[in-house]
């Protein structure tokens, strides 16, 4: 069966895949595919490895890397940069059996994927504290401040995530007891890679809405109400100093 170039290639993706390719048996039979085969599961096996160190460090390398094999033949790479590769492993690890017991590990993964996002969005300028000079407290109650394109944060619900990750991706020993409750985690990029510190779910719920246009008054109202003793004089300070924020929107 003659086919077109996009037939052949789909064939042959499904083919290094181990998917059924019939219209390539001839050329899947040749002792040479395998090997072609084998260097481009390899491939994505490294880059799952290299792509979420943390879990490697929790769970090992020969573990990280059957699994890897395994994902690899459901979600073979979309994209030619390898460090993009693994977009929806953490969902790939929540539904695999034999992750099951390891409650922590996909979340784990989401905030790995979450370095890696952080680290590859472009860099953009930060908001000055002079900026807000000669401001009222009115004035910048009414002003909207929008994260970076470069910033990351989450709240993990229940589970230690952030000790955890952060633990394990410094190769560090977690600390005696671990406490085992909600953390959230900010990330931010930067020209010397990705700094991160822990929040908490106050702090992430500012952010959510920041995120979503509302104005300082409105998201440090909606923090307090998720998170009624936070601190939030401290909060701003803290993301004002890991400049958190784009430059200033003003109000029309």
């Amino acid at each position: 069966m003659k086919m077109s170039l996009a037939q052949f290639q789909d064939a042959f993706t499904d083919a290094l895949y181990q998917r059924p390719a019939p219209q390539l048996a001839s050329l899947v039979a040749q002792p040479g595919f395998e090997v072609y085969r084998n260097t481009v599961l390899k491939g994505c096996v490294d880059a799952i490895c290299d792509n979420f160190p943390a879990v490697e460090r929790l769970v090992g390398h020969d573990w990280l890397a059957a699994v890897a094999a395994i994902y690899a033949c459901h979600a073979p790479p979309t994209d030619a940069r390898m460090m993009f590769y693994g977009g929806d492993f953490a969902d790939f690890l929540e539904a695999f059996e034999p992750v099951r017991q390891l409650t922590y590990l996909p979340d784990v993964a989401r905030l790995d994927r979450l370095w890696l996002e952080t680290f590859a969005a472009p860099l953009e300028p930060g908001l000055r504290l002079d900026e807000l000079t000669g401001m009222t407290a009115s004035d910048l109650a009414r002003c909207s401040l929008r994260p970076r394109e470069n910033v990351r944060w989450r709240w993990f619900a229940g589970q230690p995530i952030y000790s955890l990750w952060h633990c394990n991706r410094q190769a560090q020993a977690l600390p005696e007891p671990l406490p085992w409750h909600g953390e959230g985690a900010l990330l931010v990029g930067n020209a010397d890679g990705v700094a991160w510190q822990p929040l908490q779910i106050g702090e992430c719920a500012f952010l959510d809405a920041c995120a979503a246009g509302q104005d300082l008054e409105h998201a440090s109202d909606h923090a307090l109400h998720v998170q009624a003793e936070l601190d939030f004089n401290t909060l701003l300070g803290r993301l004002l100093a890991a400049q958190v924020f784009a430059p200033l929107i003003l109000p029309a």
